[in-house]
């Protein structure tokens, strides 16, 4: 405290009002293959939907990391998710495919057009991207121009489309390209249409450059029918870029360079369409024509980098591209312009024909190795800046459908929890242990041999098997591993009781969406595979499937073999640890100890009030604060509980008796 050198008032606050925060016990974290999103960064995910935006849809290939993370989806909703670095590259414009692993990675890396790509990549690695085409109008004379043409042949084709053959319009000059519009009139301001050819517009299907021939289709003829009229010579063509009718009119110069005096023709318009309809599902109409679906629309962006929006905001097209497209990212300026993305008082060089890159080589790899797997969990290492409680396997076989290989992947799943010390692991056999196995005590012997390879640890769970449920997205049934709904309990129960409490039985047991099991362990099966550290998954008819066991993997008897006893101590860990960080640089002196223990004794209360534990004590006083501890710059708290423990077993004795004995004779009370 200052001291006051001069009469005067001093005040001053003191908070003593600190407590023992609540913490986060259902934060879920999963790593594997998907088909697209970033790729080895951490994404969370919300819901089902938000998991289908950010890394696409399940595949024969990755459907059972997908319905992992999915099914945990179905008790909660928040869970973090790593897509893994494996052979995969994003789809590109033209040149050697890369990988652009994140936003974090392409600001890094590419976003001043570092790489040799062409124009665009797609937003993220995998073949989806291959779908996408990029489309530019840049001036208006690529947004809209009349073309006359001194001599035109039309010919009927046998499939309803129709060959023109022009003069005087250089074709190979690219003054027409597939997918434009034209039609056709008697003169220079297209103000008159050819006598017949009111209203009707063609969509230009093809480009012959060596015989100066165009191919073109009625827009509204469902039948795809072409030119009904003879086309006089000296006809006019309007051609239109193919998505004008989505923009107001032809780009121009913004008023932003108006006002400023920085160049003109800044404006252009960008479409990004699914060209081969595999994204949006819209693949061919009933004529066989590709429907080019639009994805996005970006209108009068400008080629300034300094360039503003009415509002404020950047107007500089690869900005916009990069802060709102959810499809591409902008790899270089078109290669026929000049002074794109420079801030000058000049023209922009105009580009008077539209531009298309359809992206390509875009690959995807869901074979990932052992190594490739442990790379993407090792993003959650990191308990300062990674908060995760409950971490999904998902499949065990990720790496090989064998004991050995599913030993692999449990041990660095293991590894990986006992390394944070704050988090519980759920993981399932190999697939091939139960699935398709016929003989359900060779499955039983499967699973436990599988699982005794595993290293003991209470920070991990092991479940009995897999789950049979309907794959929506794909029309067919499939076998799924269960750990993703067992870590689902987990957070269920933190949201219907008590992390502290168990999540198997039937109170609140419960898996969700599971139509059959691949193997339902009987009561022989279930005794084998829990003293095998192995909690059995059980259908029981009329009362569904059901986690029939709260064991962890802990091979010692401990109460820390309990999934409740487990999660207790996280609970309790994790949220003192958090409180007791504010005592840090304090006084080790008594004022500072009965601070702590007013601290953690409530919140201990508070648990046992709520059924977590029976009973504690707090030793934190000169007794374990020595003075050699206090010279050490050190304070020590011991806190002891006895933790509530979960009932396993349940033992009923019916006694019958004569009707004249009394129960007091036979032990009652």
């Amino acid at each position: 405290m200052a001291f006051l050198v001069s009469p005067g008032v001093q005040v001053k606050e003191v908070d003593l009002t600190n407590v023992v925060p609540a913490v986060a016990t259902s934060i879920g974290a999963i790593a594997g293959a998907f088909q697209k999103g970033p790729v080895s960064t951490i994404t969370t995910i919300t819901s089902e939907e938000d998991l289908i935006q950010n890394f696409g849809k399940p595949n024969a290939s990755n459907f059972e990391t997908w319905y992992s993370a999915a099914n945990f989806l179905q008790y909660t909703n928040q869970l973090k998710v790593v897509r893994a670095e494996s052979g995969i590259v994003n789809a590109v414009a033209s040149g050697t495919a890369i990988l652009i692993r994140d936003t974090d990675h392409y600001k890094a890396s590419f976003a001043a057009g570092e790489a040799s790509v062409g124009e665009w990549a797609a937003r993220s690695a995998g073949t989806w991207g291959n779908s996408l085409a990029v489309s530019i109008c840049a001036t208006s004379t690529a947004y809209e121009q009349v073309l006359s043409s001194s001599n035109l042949t039309v010919t009927e084709d046998a499939v309803g489309s129709t060959s023109i053959a022009v003069d005087d319009i250089d074709l190979s000059n690219n003054v027409i390209n597939v997918g434009d519009i034209v039609s056709f009139f008697q003169d220079s301001a297209a103000a008159t249409p050819v006598t017949g050819e009111e209203g009707k517009q063609y969509e230009v299907t093809a480009v012959n450059t060596s015989t100066n021939v165009m191919t073109i289709k009625r827009l509204d003829d469902p039948n795809g029918g072409g030119v009904h009229n003879i086309i006089p010579d000296n006809s006019f063509i309007r051609r239109r870029w193919r998505f004008y009718d989505r923009f107001d009119g032809a780009p121009g110069t913004s008023a932003w360079a108006t006002q400023n005096g920085r160049g003109s023709g800044d404006e252009m318009h960008i479409v990004v369409f699914d060209e081969t309809g595999d994204i949006s599902g819209f693949d061919v109409d009933s004529n066989g024509n590709r429907q080019n679906a639009i994805l996005e629309t970006f209108a009068n962006v400008s080629k300034n980098p300094n360039a503003k929006t009415a509002q404020g905001g950047t107007n500089y097209y690869p900005n916009i591209i990069y802060n709102q497209s959810q499809f591409v990212f902008w790899m270089d300026h078109n290669s026929g312009g000049s002074n794109w993305g420079t801030d000058t008082t000049s023209a922009y060089t105009a580009v008077d024909t539209p531009t298309s890159s359809s992206l390509a080589s875009g690959t995807d790899d869901y074979a990932v190795t052992a190594g490739e797997i442990e790379l993407a969990y090792d993003k959650f290492s990191d308990t300062e800046s990674v908060d995760i409680n409950l971490i999904i396997g998902g499949p065990s076989s990720i790496v090989g459908n064998t004991a050995s290989a599913m030993d692999t992947h449990v041990t660095m799943i293991t590894d990986l929890a006992e390394k944070r010390k704050d988090c519980v692991a759920f993981v399932s056999p190999y697939r091939g242990a139960t699935v398709n196995v016929t003989n359900d005590n060779t499955q039983a012997e499967n699973v436990k041999a599988a699982f005794d390879l595993c290293p003991s640890s209470s920070y991990v769970v092991f479940d009995s098997g897999y789950k049979y449920m309907y794959d929506k997205y794909n029309d067919e049934f499939r076998f799924v591993p269960l750990n993703g709904d067992i870590a689902g309990l987990c957070a269920n129960t933190d949201r219907v009781a008590d992390s502290f409490f168990s999540p198997a039985g039937f109170n609140r047991g419960n898996i969700r969406g599971a139509i059959k099991l691949s193997f339902n362990p009987n009561q022989a099966q279930r005794d084998i595979l829990y003293r095998a550290r192995v909690n059995p998954v059980v259908n029981f008819p009329g009362q569904g499937v059901v986690l029939f066991g709260d064991k962890t993997a802990l091979s010692k008897p401990s109460a820390f073999d309990r999934i409740n006893v487990r999660r207790l101590f996280l609970l309790m860990e994790k949220a003192i640890a958090t409180a007791a960080k504010f005592q840090l640089f304090e006084f080790n002196d008594e004022f500072t100890r009965a601070q702590f223990r007013n601290l953690v004794e409530p919140f201990l209360r508070d648990l046992q009030g709520r059924r977590g534990i029976s009973d504690f004590r707090v030793i934190a006083d000169a007794s374990n604060n020595t003075g050699e501890v206090i010279d050490r710059n050190e304070f020590v708290a011991d806190i002891f509980v006895k933790p509530a423990r979960s009932i396993n077993f349940i033992t009923l004795s019916f006694v019958a008796t004569r009707t004249g004995v009394a129960f007091t004779e036979v032990g009652g009370a």
